[in-house]
């Protein structure tokens, strides 16, 4: 009924087939408009919903910082940029803003209420590689639904094992054509951290106290909407 992936931009039209069978209502891509201009809009069959949630931390632009990396070939100013954890600590800044920015938590609350709508799932939310923003997402669902904190984490992080094909053919390619030196430095940016996602429940705890209240004065949730996403997405046997 909630589904996750990456971009659907790459969407082939032998997958259009198979993306039809789930029987979608609605995909909501998180993806900021830059990230769509360059990378390219979804791919959907012709009676999927689309709903564009963009979202964007201008202090915390993964995708920026990942092109810059790649642009400057310098490894003395990829290490200035990435190293000496400034890479894991951009993240975990990014998990915070998730939590703390305003306009952050007005579009994970539309994509809860778009999950609560009766009749509307199957929905499908992504972003650009279905880790951050995604699975950020991903843990307030599970969470609404009264699922634990260790199963959550599980979830999130088992990201690293459906990914790491695709990091590992991106970190070579970086150091074979010559792009970086120590592609490694990418790491923290490429692969999902239990203290990624510990932060951003460390500042759920720090402005409302719990999930209680967060739900509902953070992300101005009300009865119903929770009330609809167990409806929706848990089984009544």
């Amino acid at each position: 009924m909630a589904l996750r992936s990456d971009g659907l931009n790459h969407v082939t039209a032998e997958d259009l087939g198979p993306l039809g069978a789930l029987g979608l209502h609605g995909v909501v891509d998180l993806r900021s408009e830059d990230e769509v201009r360059e990378a390219g809009r979804d791919r959907l069959p012709d009676d999927v919903a689309m709903h564009h949630l963009p979202l964007l931390a201008a202090d915390f632009d993964i995708h920026a910082t990942v092109h810059q990396a790649l642009a400057d070939r310098s490894p003395r100013k990829q290490r200035a940029l990435l190293g000496d954890g400034r890479a894991a600590a951009m993240m975990t800044g990014l998990y915070r803003w998730f939590v703390t920015d305003e306009v952050a938590r007005e579009r994970f609350a539309a994509l809860l209420r778009l999950l609560a709508v009766p009749g509307g799932v199957p929905l499908l939310f992504h972003c650009s590689a279905g880790k951050d923003r995604t699975g950020w997402a991903a843990a307030l669902v599970l969470t609404a639904l009264g699922v634990g904190r260790e199963t959550v984490t599980a979830d999130y992080l088992l990201t690293n094992a459906r990914s790491a094909p695709v990091v590992d053919r991106a970190l070579d390619d970086f150091g074979s054509r010559g792009l970086m030196r120590e592609p490694e430095l990418l790491l923290p940016v490429f692969r999902a951290d239990r203290g990624y996602l510990d932060a951003a429940f460390a500042e759920v705890r720090a402005g409302w106290g719990g999930f209680d209240a967060f739900w509902r004065e953070g992300l101005g949730l009300d009865e119903d909407v929770l009330t609809g996403l167990r409806a929706n997405l848990l089984d009544g046997d």
